[in-house]
């Protein structure tokens, strides 16, 4: 099953990464680490695989490809020496990575944009397209956008001022081309009650939010540890420094805000509580790439004893999210050809802020991803 990837922020540090591992696999030069579908439980020959994913992309940088792979083995991101060994590859996808179209209204943009994806789509032979989000993350919409319809939203997307953020208006025009959508950031995406609607209409699923690569995902098992065992959580609070681009962006207090709620959404969810205490994300240049997070919990056990646990992470954000780039895609891809539209709420094991009503301990959401795999695969190719 050809798949297309398309990936809004192509020449990033995630989407690049993303390019190299999978080109890597491709070729035999690396192993699968990472990635959730190669695992035993998940691997499933009737979803498409990483060898079927055929790469493309908007962005507003124009950095070539071959040269952010060099900056990233650089800085330790990727080895120096498979950056070299896919370079060619990488320059073959640099003709599919597209300037991001910039027009006089936001619906001659997203018509632009859906352009793209047929050429894309119909050049490559593709059997579908699907779009994902790894572009910067923003600020937390106007509220009025929860109440929009379809047929008003199109209708102002016409007119002179702007009314989506960057990260819906690549969602309404990736579901007009009949492209599935997942956002990998906490931006709005397609979490909107017209976008909703607009993926119905065409029969699509769409995905998302904040991909759970780091500290949330320690959050999502301990949590219910605490939850199973009837301790209560006094206060939980975390620190979080990080440096490159995503950093860089997060030093803006709007964009901050919204993704420090993504990552805390998981408490109240696994305790059925708020727990004291708030999560801090600061930008620390020289960190580059990687990123460190301390987290200090306070409980209390029997009879009222006082106790606290502490943990720290240390980890490379690209190297953490581009397999889970690559397991959407395959997932996203298998989920449209066995029929399914709307929220897809299955893939909340990925996701720090995920769609639905759903749980929000990772053992729970495994079993969930697990009962999917399944249910595309033997859906009726």
């Amino acid at each position: 099953m050809r798949t297309g990837l398309w990936l809004i922020g192509a020449r990033g540090s995630v989407a690049v990464t993303s390019m190299i591992g999978a080109l890597a696999i491709r070729a035999g030069l690396a192993a699968p680490t990472g990635c959730v579908l190669e695992t035993p439980e998940l691997r499933h020959d009737a979803l498409p695989g990483i060898g079927d994913l055929v790469f493309g992309g908007h962005d507003i940088s124009s950095t070539p490809l071959d040269k952010k792979a060099a900056a990233l083995a650089e800085a330790g991101v990727v080895p120096d020496g498979l950056a070299s060994a896919v370079q060619d590859a990488l320059l073959g996808i640099e003709q599919h990575v597209r300037p991001l179209p910039v027009a006089a209204t936001q619906g001659e943009t997203a018509r632009a944009i859906a352009a793209d994806l047929d050429r894309f789509r119909a050049g490559h032979d593709l059997d579908r397209v699907v779009v994902i989000n790894v572009s910067t993350t923003e600020p937390a919409p106007s509220p009025h956008l929860a109440h929009a319809d379809l047929d008003a939203l199109r209708s102002a997307l016409d007119g002179p001022d702007p009314v989506l953020p960057p990260s819906a208006l690549a969602a309404y025009a990736a579901l007009s081309a009949g492209c599935p959508y997942v956002d990998f950031t906490p931006s709005t995406g397609a979490r909107l009650p017209a976008l909703d609607a607009l993926a119905r209409e065409k029969a699509l699923p769409y995905g998302g939010h904040d991909g759970k690569t780091g500290e949330t995902l320690v959050k999502s098992v301990l949590a219910p540890m605490f939850a199973q065992r009837n301790l209560k959580v006094r206060t939980w609070s975390g620190i979080n420094l990080l440096g490159g681009g995503d950093g860089a962006n997060l030093a803006d207090p709007a964009a901050n805000a919204a993704k420090a709620a993504s990552k805390q959404r998981v408490l109240p969810e696994t305790l059925g509580y708020v727990p004291q205490g708030d999560t801090r994300i600061d930008f620390v240049e020289d960190l580059d790439d990687f990123k460190t997070a301390w987290d200090l919990i306070s409980f209390e056990g029997f009879l009222g004893t006082r106790m606290r646990m502490e943990f720290t992470w240390h980890g490379c954000d690209s190297a953490l999210a581009a397999p889970l780039v690559l397991d959407l895609a395959r997932l996203t891809a298998a989920a449209h050809r066995a029929g399914r539209t709307g929220p897809l709420t299955e893939l909340a094991f990925f996701f720090k802020d995920p769609l639905g009503e759903v749980p929000h301990g990772l053992a729970e959401q495994w079993q969930s991803l697990r009962a999917a795999v399944e249910a595309y695969a033997s859906a009726p190719r």
